[in-house]
C-alpha cells in the first residue's frame, strides 16, 4: 500500500505562495493537514486553514469546533467562514454547497496562494465514472486535475494519486481525529451510490478499478491538453477582437474543431457554458444564415448573434426605452436605464442643458468637415455599429439639432464645442456592452 506521505514532497509545486488548506475536519482534510503542518518548507511559505460553515447539519457547528480544536493543535491558523446554500440554484443540494464553497474558496485566496485540497483517488475514480454516465467528453473526463489555475491563486490536490485506505492507514498510525458526515452514509445523492454499491462490486471483480478509472481520467487530461493547444490556435484565427469570431475561418475548421472553439471562446467571455445543443443551435441558426438575417441564439442570459460575416457574443442588454429622455448639464456622469453612463470629461458643464434620449428613428447628424447632413442610420451603417448596439446608445441634442450619437458619433458643432476646451464626451458602457 502507498503510504500518502511518500510522494507529497515531490508533488510540492514550485509556483505560488502560501498554502490555504479547505479543512473540512472530514478524515482526508484532516490527513492533508496534519501532513501540510508537518512539512518545513510549506510551513516556511505560510500554511493557514479555511474551514466552510454550510449550516447545512445539525452538527455543523460541533464541526467547526472540532476544527478549531485540531488546527491549534497544529499552530495552524484557523478561517471560519459561514455561507449560504442557494436551495433554489437548480444544482441539488450537494452541487449547490459546492458552489458556495468554493465561492468562499476563491474569496479568500490572495493572489498566487495556493488552494489545498484533499481529493483521492477514490474520489477521482468517482468523478470519472459520474461525468462518463452524464455523456461527457474528453474535458470532462479528465476530472479533476492535480494541479490548475484558481481565482487568483492556484487549486493542488497534492494527494490525487492515494487511495483512501492509505489516508485510513495515515490517521490510524498518527492518532488523528476527524468528524463523519452522516451524508456519507446514505446511498442519495448519485456519487455516495457510486462510493457505497457501485465501486466495490466493481473492486469484487476488478480489484484495481478505481486506480483504472483514474489512469483514465489522467489520459483524458492529457488529450484535452494536446486539444486545448491546438483549440487556442484557431480560435486565435478566428477572433476580431474580445467578443467577435470571423464566419468564414470557423466554417473552414472541421466541425469537432469549431464545436471546440465556440465552447472555449464562450468561457473565455466569462459567459455561461453553452447548453448541450448550443453548438448545434449556433451551426444550423447562425452559421448557416445569410449574412443579413441577424440571427441569435439566447441562453442563461447571454447571446450569440451573427451580423454581417462575424459572430458577436455577450450577456443580453436591455435597449435605451424608446420614450426615455432627461435633461442633462454635463456637471455629474449621468446614469442611463441600461446602466451605461455618459460622462463630460475635461470641462464643468455644457453652457446650456441638453436632452439625452433614446433613438427613434429619423435623426439627422452633420459631421465634422461635411456641408450637409446625414441621417444617423445611415452614419450607423457605415460606421459598422451593430444594431444591438444602436438601440442602446444614448443620443444628445439641442435646440438646433443632434449633437451626437454615443461618443463615437459627434456633430461638427459638439466637436469643435470640445476641442476648443480640450473635452470629450464618454459613453461608459456596463459589463457585457
Amino acid at each position: 500500500m502507498t503510504h500518502p506521505h511518500a510522494p507529497l514532497r515531490r508533488s510540492v509545486p514550485t509556483q505560488g505562495g502560501a498554502v490555504v488548506v479547505g479543512f473540512s475536519g472530514g478524515m482526508d482534510s484532516t490527513v492533508l493537514l496534519h501532513l501540510l503542518a508537518n512539512d518545513t518548507a510549506i510551513r516556511r511559505e505560510g500554511l493557514r486553514a479555511l474551514h466552510v460553515h454550510h449550516g447545512l447539519q445539525a452538527g455543523a457547528d460541533a464541526w467547526a469546533g472540532h476544527c478549531d480544536q485540531a488546527c491549534m493543535a497544529l499552530g495552524v491558523p484557523l478561517t471560519l467562514v459561514r455561507v449560504r446554500v442557494d436551495r433554489d440554484s437548480g444544482l441539488g443540494p450537494e452541487g449547490a454547497a459546492r458552489a458556495a464553497r468554493h465561492r468562499a474558496f476563491a474569496q479568500a485566496l490572495g493572489d498566487g496562494e495556493i488552494l489545498a485540497l484533499a481529493h483521492h483517488r477514490d474520489d477521482q475514480a468517482e468523478t470519472f465514472l459520474l461525468r462518463a454516465l452524464r455523456g461527457s467528453g474528453v474535458d470532462g473526463l479528465a476530472a479533476m486535475r492535480h494541479w490548475r489555475r484558481y481565482a487568483g491563486g492556484w487549486l493542488w490536490r497534492p494527494l490525487l494519486a492515494q487511495p483512501r485506505v492509505a489516508l485510513h492507514a495515515y490517521a490510524r498510525a498518527h492518532g488523528l481525529h476527524w468528524v463523519e458526515d452522516p451524508g456519507n452514509a446514505g446511498s442519495d445523492p448519485d456519487r455516495n451510490f457510486l462510493r457505497h454499491q457501485v465501486l466495490p462490486l466493481l473492486r469484487e471483480r476488478w480489484p484495481h478499478a478505481a486506480h483504472s478509472l483514474a489512469r483514465s481520467a489522467v489520459l483524458c487530461a492529457e488529450a484535452a491538453d494536446l486539444l486545448d493547444a491546438g483549440d487556442a490556435l484557431a480560435l486565435a484565427d478566428a477572433r476580431r477582437d474580445r467578443d467577435t469570431l470571423d464566419v468564414e475561418v470557423l466554417q473552414a475548421l472541421p466541425r469537432a474543431r469549431r464545436a471546440r472553439v465556440l465552447r472555449h471562446w464562450v468561457l473565455a467571455l466569462q459567459l455561461p457554458p453553452l447548453p448541450g445543443n448550443g453548438v448545434d443551435r449556433i451551426e444550423t441558426a447562425l452559421l448557416g444564415a445569410r449574412a443579413d438575417a441577424q440571427a441569435s441564439f439566447d441562453w442563461s442570459g447571454a447571446r450569440v448573434q451573427r451580423w454581417r460575416n462575424l459572430l458577436h457574443a455577450g450577456r443580453i442588454r436591455a435597449p435605451l426605452p424608446l420614450r426615455w429622455e432627461q435633461d442633462w448639464d454635463g456637471q455629474a456622469p449621468l446614469a442611463l436605464p441600461t446602466g451605461d453612463r455618459l460622462q463630460l470629461l475635461g470641462t464643468d458643464r455644457f453652457d446650456e442643458s441638453i436632452r439625452v434620449h433614446a433613438r427613434r428613428g429619423g435623426e439627422r447628424i452633420r459631421l465634422p468637415r461635411r456641408s450637409h447632413q446625414h441621417t444617423l442610420k445611415q452614419v450607423l451603417q457605415a460606421r459598422g455599429i451593430p444594431p444591438w448596439q444602436r438601440v442602446r446608445m444614448p443620443l444628445l441634442s439641442d435646440r438646433e439639432g443632434l449633437l451626437a450619437a454615443g461618443d463615437g458619433i459627434l456633430s461638427a458643432r459638439l466637436q469643435a464645442w470640445l476641442q476648443e476646451r480640450g473635452a470629450g464626451l464618454l459613453w461608459r458602457q456596463g459589463p457585457g456592452g
